[in-house]
């Protein structure tokens, strides 16, 4: 949906749902204390995976959040308990086990997972998130090159651009995982001619240099203090020129997860020393704010707020 203007004075605040009102419903249906509601949980899961119909963008958003949500629940088993050969189940599941192997860096049965994600696939063909999952597993397990590249192939050719596919991709070819900065450049090199400028996939060669830029601060030393020439080499202050001017017109993006690719914007062009640009990106947040990639120089919520404010003021300066 077409992303509209906000107001700068609204309070900060994470919204792993970003502009999805019904998702952000059904999270606060499921945080909900003091009931036992596992079987109604479920419920409300597949009902609403089930609504979401085909539209894979907006399936692949939902589906991430909320197994990020619930991970740390039985929802999942036991709804894949009651329904051991649903595709939605088996899916939701696969996606679980991810959102949980991500964080330890270990998949706790990574045979099932993949068995898990076969059957879905094998149940509907034409759904992108098995293969997308299983692109999880192969960050995690560190598959060969040429088994990733032909889970690769399934995944994008159902869905081309999906947003979830490169940025699994981009986990895998990562130097923090296995892989190495030149892999990264090297993918990004090949895929962007290829990606429309508005594409849900669009802000990838953004992520990768937003992540290059983190892990050269991470590193300290004469690394981190020239972390910030980053931005002003070829091709990468291209890619943050043309984002800062085409990605805030109001109806650019239409993605499940636009909200999240205006936070890396804004985010990069304040690291690159731009905050004045950045005006027209939190403007379109309307104060939704993502975990990453704030948070890797504090409180995710209290650094966009600051960054926000210092936007705001250097914004107000230059008109003068």
């Amino acid at each position: 949906m077409p992303i509209l203007p906000g107001r700068l004075n609204q309070t900060p605040h994470l919204a792993p749902e970003l502009d999805d009102a019904d998702l952000g419903r059904l999270l606060r249906q499921l945080n909900k204390p003091g009931r036992m509601k596992r079987v109604l949980d479920v419920a409300l899961i597949s009902a609403f995976l089930d609504g979401t119909g085909n539209d894979w963008d907006r399936r692949s958003h939902r589906i991430s959040v909320l197994a990020q949500f619930v991970a740390a629940t039985e929802i999942a088993s036991a709804w894949l308990a009651q329904e051991p050969h649903s595709a939605d189940a088996l899916v939701f599941h696969s996606w679980v086990d991810l959102a949980r192997g991500l964080r330890t860096r270990r998949l706790e049965d990574a045979s099932q997972m993949v068995s898990n994600c076969y059957e879905a696939a094998d149940l509907r063909p034409d759904d992108p998130l098995p293969w997308i999952a299983l692109l999880g597993a192969a960050r995690i397990e560190r598959y060969r090159q040429r088994d990733v590249d032909s889970i690769w192939r399934e995944a994008t050719g159902r869905d081309r651009w999906n947003r979830e596919a490169y940025l699994q991709m981009l986990g895998y070819l990562s130097p923090q995982e296995g892989g190495s900065s030149p892999q990264v450049l090297d993918f990004i090199d090949v895929v962007r001619p290829r990606i429309p400028a508005d594409a849900p996939c669009a802000a990838a060669e953004l992520t990768a240099y937003v992540r290059q830029y983190q892990g050269l601060v991470g590193q300290g030393g004469v690394q981190a203090l020239t972390a910030r020439e980053l931005w002003i080499g070829q091709p990468v202050a291209a890619a943050l020129d043309k984002a800062s001017v085409m990605w805030v017109k109001p109806d650019f993006f239409g993605h499940a997860a636009a909200l999240a690719d205006l936070n890396v914007l804004a985010y990069a062009l304040c690291a690159a020393g731009r905050a004045p640009d950045a005006a027209g990106a939190f403007r379109l947040l309307r104060a939704k704010v993502t975990y990453w990639p704030w948070h890797f120089d504090g409180a995710a919520v209290t650094e966009f707020e600051q960054q926000r404010a210092r936007s705001t003021r250097s914004r107000s300066r230059r008109t003068f």
